[in-house]
């Protein structure tokens, strides 16, 4: 789909705000940084992906997660996509080691229940809070589980979620995903700022699948409510 005269195309709005990222901050000692933007593979599934589902100029309502993961975005570049995901549903060949990410496959359960991939990524844009990772001791960390790194890190967000602003976004709803830290911390910056009128949190893919796993249905079911929700 071509994009309108005059208004930006959202995938090169993603893929240049994505290559242009800079962290700019120091992080606190033991802290490694998870940037997977720079790798050639992950930046070619990347242009792959988002010419392939964005490459139009439609306003989209935007879903936060928390930051990058080290099996799914932290590979693939591609928020919730794990390697299998970015090829089985995606349609996007890749030569990732496949691993599957818990979070990846609740994701694509529940795109595959609102109707199709290109369906989905038509209306949504899936980012996080935080657009780069952290790793600590092999391990996953999330951007608020140490004061000092939610503070370093902090005027990065707030420039991130402005830049993305700039492009075609609904900004009378948005999703974040996580009840509880990530939507405390988003909730306050969004506060001070007012990116969007309202913050939707819905549960988090992992927790669900870790913990919730047997009423996985009844969570999907809260998602598509929630998106209807949305567009009223």
């Amino acid at each position: 789909m071509k994009a309108d005269q005059g208004k930006p195309e959202f995938d090169r709005e993603v893929l240049d705000f994505y290559a242009d990222l800079n962290p700019g901050f120091r992080l606190p000692p033991g802290i490694e940084l998870l940037n997977p933007f720079c790798e050639p593979e992950t930046i070619k599934s990347m242009d792959s992906f988002y010419r392939k589902f964005y490459h139009d100029s439609n306003p989209r309502f935007f879903i936060y997660g928390i930051n990058p993961g080290r099996f799914g975005a932290g590979v693939t570049g591609i928020p919730f996509t794990d390697p299998i995901r970015l090829e089985t549903d995606c349609g996007i060949k890749n030569s990732f080691r496949k691993v599957p990410e818990l979070s990846s496959v609740f994701i694509y359960k529940m795109i595959d229940a609102y109707g199709s991939v290109e369906k989905f990524y038509r209306n949504f844009f899936i980012t996080a809070v935080c657009p780069l990772g952290f790793v600590k001791n092999n391990r996953n960390l999330n951007y608020y589980d140490q004061p000092d790194l939610l503070a370093q890190t902090r005027n990065f967000l707030i420039e991130s979620i402005r830049k993305q602003l700039s492009w075609p976004v609904r900004t009378e709803a948005c999703i974040c995903l996580g009840e509880g830290k990530n939507f405390k911390q988003f909730s306050l910056l969004n506060a001070e700022f007012k990116f969007f009128r309202r913050i939707i949190p819905l549960s988090h893919p992992r927790f669900i699948m870790q913990y919730k796993r047997r009423e996985m249905d009844r969570y999907i079911d809260r998602y598509l409510e929630t998106f209807e929700q949305m567009k009223m």
